[in-house]
C-alpha cells in the first residue's frame, strides 16, 4: 500500500473531527423532539373538553336527546318526557355544562386525571370509561342492549330503587357522536303520590302523580367516547361506586393475602374481581392487619366457630362467591367471639383493642 500524501491525511482529519459534532447535533435533535411527539400522543388520545364544549354550543339547539334511568344494579329502562319539559332539559343537563367548560377555558381551568388528583381548585377531573367498571357497563347496554331494554313502570320496578338518570344527546348529521349527561337522583327528592301533597290555586290537595321528582341543578358527570369528566366528585363517586384511592390500598391487601393465603375459586373469579365487587371488603380492608392470622388459623378458627369453609384436596380455602368472602375476611381479622358468659356466637363490626389488663403480661 503506498503512503498517505499529506493532503490524504490532513482531509482525514478533516473528517474525524466534524463526526462527533454530526453525532452529537443528531443526539439532541433527538432529545428535543421525542418528548413533543408524546405530548402530542396523549392528547389525541383523550377528548379536547374546550373544543368539545365550543363546536357543541353551535349546534345545541339541534341535538336530540334521550332518557334512560337506572337501577342500583346498573340496570338501565327506556323513559319518556312530555313536550311540556324541552325548556328545561338541555339548560339541566347540558347548557350549564358547556358553560362552566367555556368560562373555565378563559380562567385557567385545568384538566386532569381523577386518579392523580389532589382536591385542586379550578380543576376538572377526567378519568378512561374503562377504568370505572360499572360506568363501562351502563353505557355498553344502552348502547348495545337496546333491544332488551323495558320501560320503567313504578308497578314493576319502583322508583325508590332508582339510583341515577342519563340524557343521551345526539345529532341527526352525526348518530354514531354521542355524549351522556348523567345524574344521581337522591330518594329525599322523590315524591310519592300516595303520601305528598300539592299546592294549588291556594289549597293543598291530594299530589296526582305516581312520583314528583326534583332534578338536581348541579353539574355531575359527563361521558364523552371513552372519557368521563368529572363535575362533581362527591356524586360520582357515589354513582358509580368509584372509591379509587380506598381502591388501590384494597389492591395492595389484596396481594399481600395472596402471598401468604392459598385460595380456590371457581372459573372465571379471582380474589380481585370479587372484592371490587363488596364494598364493605374494600371499606373493611382499609385498617387491616394482614398475616396476623395464618391460613391454618384461620381454618381452625372456622371449624370452632362452626362456621361454613371449604377447603379442597390441597388444603385450599374455597371462595365461591362473595358471602364465602366474607366470612374469609372475617376470620384472618378476628372478626368472630365466643360469649364466655352465655356462649353465643357473634360477628364484631368494630372492634377497639384494650390496655393489657393491670398485672397481666403482655401476650404475643
Amino acid at each position: 500500500m503506498e503512503p498517505e500524501t499529506p493532503e490524504e491525511i490532513e482531509q482525514t482529519t478533516d473528517i474525524a473531527e466534524d463526526t462527533p459534532e454530526v453525532k452529537e447535533e443528531s443526539v439532541v435533535t433527538e432529545t428535543e423532539e421525542t418528548p413533543k411527539v408524546a405530548e402530542q400522543t396523549h392528547t389525541l388520545d383523550h377528548t379536547d373538553i374546550f373544543l368539545w364544549a365550543n363546536n357543541t354550543d353551535g349546534v345545541k339547539k339541534e341535538l336530540d336527546v334521550e332518557f334512560f334511568l337506572f337501577n342500583k344494579n346498573y340496570t338501565p329502562y327506556t323513559t319518556n318526557f312530555s313536550s311540556e319539559l324541552n325548556a328545561q332539559i338541555k339548560p339541566l343537563f347540558l347548557f350549564d355544562l358547556i358553560n362552566f367548560v367555556n368560562l373555565g377555558a378563559g380562567t385557567g381551568l385545568a384538566v386532569r386525571d381523577f386518579e392523580m388528583s389532589d382536591g385542586e381548585e379550578n380543576v376538572l377531573l377526567r378519568t378512561d370509561l374503562e377504568k370505572v367498571g360499572r360506568a363501562e357497563t351502563l353505557i355498553h347496554l344502552i348502547e348495545h342492549e337496546r333491544h332488551d331494554m323495558v320501560e320503567f313502570s313504578e308497578q314493576e320496578h319502583e322508583f325508590k330503587r332508582i339510583k341515577g338518570i342519563v340524557a343521551k344527546f345526539s345529532h341527526k348529521d352525526s348518530p354514531d357522536k354521542v355524549f351522556y349527561s348523567i345524574k344521581q337522583i337522591s330518594q329525599g327528592s322523590v315524591l310519592k303520590g300516595a303520601t305528598a301533597w300539592e299546592f294549588r290555586d291556594g289549597k293543598f290537595g291530594a299530589f296526582q302523580a305516581e312520583v314528583g321528582l326534583k332534578i338536581p341543578d348541579d353539574n355531575q358527570v359527563l361521558i364523552i367516547d371513552k372519557d368521563i369528566f368529572v363535575f362533581n366528585q362527591g356524586k360520582f363517586e357515589k354513582l358509580f361506586n368509584y372509591e379509587y384511592k380506598k381502591q388501590v390500598l384494597a389492591d395492595k391487601k389484596v396481594e399481600e393475602i395472596e402471598k401468604l393465603f392459598t385460595l380456590s375459586f371457581p372459573d372465571g373469579l379471582d380474589l380481585q374481581t370479587l372484592v371490587r365487587d363488596r364494598k364493605k371488603i374494600v371499606n373493611k380492608l382499609q385498617k387491616m392487619e394482614i398475616g396476623a392470622v395464618t391460613q391454618e388459623q384461620a381454618i381452625e378458627y372456622a371449624d370452632s366457630m362452626q362456621l361454613e369453609l371449604m377447603t379442597d384436596d390441597n388444603g385450599a380455602i374455597i371462595i365461591m362467591d362473595g358471602n364465602d368472602l366474607d366470612t374469609f375476611v372475617n376470620l384472618i381479622n378476628e372478626d368472630y367471639i365466643t360469649s364466655e358468659i352465655t356462649g353465643k356466637r357473634y360477628e364484631i363490626k368494630s372492634k377497639k383493642l384494650l390496655d393489657e389488663a393491670e398485672g397481666e403480661p403482655p401476650r404475643g
